[in-house]
Formats: structure tokens, sequence, C-alpha cells
């Protein structure tokens, strides 16, 4: 079963808007990704003398000069405009660049919008309906604006490497940057909701996110346990859910299963399943509540019952049932049929390699998945762009000596 094929361009929601962008890294590319891939035209602004977006230079895997895996991951469909703000000349372009746009996004460090005037009160004169977008570690308004931050350092901070492992075990991370990636989507949703207001009538605003507030943010039901009852919520055995049970990891005759019995009703499905009828009397796991209080003897029970057959043949058994899934390594979660036969995986061919794959953007219009093409080489659009701006072949020429593009 192929995915189907993609929606003309055209009918893209974001189609017409620009957005310009200062941003390296994840969290910044990551957010305005989903705007490019909506239809945005998304243009980076970069600085040819420090490489770009710092991406470009990380490996391990490397398509020639400043590009890389890791760039590609987060600046499909996006264009790259190489401007030096530094100079007076740079300062002009990105302002005749500013008096195009719809929004300027940054994920620089908070102290860092206003000495380079990316702030609405510097750009209103330019353009008194841009939207200014901040995401930063900790925001533009305390005292921590002046401070760098990264993902593993807010989920430390916010707690989450004490609900994350097993009990007894050193503090753990998430295994990926999930703040960065919930940080960008944030921003994107903050900006698009601005770019409504404008649209509507408005004028042009600044907007701030940041890493640390949407991470304590994310603290969710956990958090406001704690706040109104004192609750803490740790680490569960087994990846458990902290209240409904059972939710968790079992171990089957070649590996494990997660199962998650949320409700009664799913509770019976397994029991019908398993027939296993020494659990269905015993009065211990007779509801929800008895169930937790009484998890640590339930677990060694279900073990027993899944040990005797095969992750695929219990998941046969429940598929459709229950709530349940396997428990894959990363090569078993991108090999798998599944996500090939949906196009979640798709070809995204680089100039230096035909059989690039990347990952789709989650969101289908009427059914087809967003079109791709590859991160842009760095200050690839510079001269259109600038010609766009009504700078001529020999002024760009120009600049270009000079070292502003």
């Amino acid at each position: 079963m192929s995915a189907p094929s993609p929606g003309p361009t055209a009918a893209l929601p974001l189609a017409g808007l620009r957005i310009l962008t200062f941003e390296a890294f994840g969290a910044g590319p990551f957010g305005s990704m989903y705007l490019a891939d909506l239809g945005a035209e998304v243009i980076k602004i970069e600085s040819r003398a420090q490489g770009g977006d710092a991406t470009r230079g990380m490996g391990p895997y490397f398509l020639g000069e400043h590009d890389s895996h890791f760039f590609q991951t987060f600046n499909l469909n996006k264009r790259s405009v190489c401007l030096d703000l530094k100079s007076d000349e740079g300062r002009t372009a990105f302002r005749r660049l500013v008096a195009t746009a719809d929004a300027v996004l940054n994920n620089l460090r908070g102290d860092q919008p206003d000495k380079l005037g990316l702030t609405y009160p510097a750009l209103r004169e330019v353009n008194p309906r841009i939207i200014c977008a901040h995401l930063s570690a900790y925001g533009r308004d305390n005292a921590r604006r002046g401070w760098p931050g990264y993902d593993y350092l807010m989920q430390a901070e916010a707690g989450y490497l004490h609900v994350t492992g097993e009990p007894g075990s050193p503090p753990a991370r998430m295994g990926l940057s999930i703040v960065d990636y919930m940080t960008g989507i944030t921003t994107a949703l903050a900006l698009l909701a601005a770019l409504f207001g404008v649209q509507r009538g408005g004028e042009g605003r600044d907007v701030d996110v940041s890493l640390f507030d949407v991470a304590l943010h994310q603290l969710s039901y956990p958090g406001t346990w704690y706040l109104n009852d004192g609750l803490v919520t740790g680490r569960m055995p087994r990846s458990a859910h902290p209240t409904a049970t059972p939710v968790q990891l079992f171990r089957t005759a070649d590996g494990w299963i997660f199962l998650m019995c949320m409700t009664e009703k799913f509770w019976q499905e397994l029991l019908r399943v398993l027939d296993a009828p020494h659990i269905a009397a015993d009065p211990r796991f007779a509801s929800m509540p008895l169930r937790r209080e009484h998890r640590e003897a339930l677990t060694p029970l279900l073990d027993a019952v899944l040990g005797g057959d095969t992750t695929a043949n219990w998941l046969r058994r429940l598929q459709g049932v229950l709530p349940a899934a396997p428990v894959n390594d990363m090569a078993q979660a991108l090999e798998t049929p599944f996500p090939l036969a949906t196009g979640m995986i798709r070809s995204t061919p680089h100039p230096l390699r035909a059989d690039f794959r990347s990952f789709a953007n989650p969101i289908k219009l009427d059914g087809h998945r967003l079109e791709a093409r590859s991160a842009p080489a760095l200050g690839a659009d510079t001269d259109t762009v600038l010609a766009e701006l009504g700078y001529s072949a020999a002024e760009i020429a120009g600049l270009h000596a000079r070292g502003v593009t």
C-alpha cells in the first residue's frame, strides 16, 4: 500500500507568508520547519563567516561542506540568505527584507534580540505589521535572560530526570530532545496566532516562548498533583503509569510488550485474551485502585502468562482489542512496514545523495502528505532574494566582495 501523493503546493495554507529566521540547533529550526512544510517561505538569515547554522557542521555524517544529516533533519523546505548584521550594509539589507516579511523568528539567547535589533520596537518603523517571535532558553524579561540553555538542562531542572527510568537508578533524561521540539512547535503556534491577530486588524508585536517555561508546563497533571496536594511523582518500575494499572512493560517469550489498560473495559479484555482465571478471580485485582495497590504482585503473574508466547503473537491476538505495542529499537522502529506504507519515511533527494531519506511532516492536508525538498546550501538564495529587494547585479557583487553576504 503506498501513501497518497502530495497535494499541489499552491493549496498549502501558509503560502504567501514570508518568515525570516535567526536560528540554529533544534528548537527554532524544528518549529519553523513546520511553517515551511505548510507553505510559508522561511528564509534563514545566516552568517557566512560563522559557517551558518551551527548544525551544518555537526557530525558524524556530512553532505559536503556546510551541510550534514543533522542540518537536513531540521531545515527542509527553507531558503538561505547570508547577511552580516554587524555591518551597516548587512543591517540595511535586512531591514529592507523585513519590510517584505510577515514575521521574524529567532532562537537566540534572551539578551541578544535587543542587541541585534530583532524586536518589534526596533522594527515597527520598517513594518508595523511585523511579528517578532523570540524562542530563548529562559525568556527575555528576567534575571536569566543572558543565560544560554539547552534541552538537556531544561529536562534536568524541570524534574524530568526524576520521573524517567527505573527506581533506584541514576536520574535519566529522555532519549530525545523533547523540550526542544515541544518549544519549537509552541513557538510556531504562538507566531501563527499573532499573525492571525494582525490579519484581523491588529498590529505587530513581540511573542516570547522559552525552553524552561515549556518544560515546566509539560509537567502537566503530575505537576498539578504536586501543586495542589503535595504528591511527588517518582520513577515507576517498568515505565509504568503512576496511577493506572496495568499500564507498563511486560516480558514475553522473546522480548517485551507494552500494555495499556487505561480503563476497566481494557482490563476485562486482557483477562479474556490471556485466559488466566487465577488472575481474574484474585480479589486483589478486582478494581483499578486495588490493582494499583497490588501492582508488585500483579506484574509477575502477568509476566508468567505473557512469557508463554512471543511479542508478535501476543500483538496479533490483542490487535484491535486493547492498546498494545512492541518495544522496538531504532532499527525495528524505522524498518517495519507500517511507517513506510503510510509515507512517514520518504525520499528527499539531496544534490550529493540522491537516495537521502527523511521523515514526512505528521500533518496531512486532505489526506495528502506535505511536499518536501532538501535543506538549502549556505547562502543558496542570497542573490535571488537581494535581487527581489531591488539590488542590482553590480550591487550584489559588491556586497559579496565586501563580505556582507
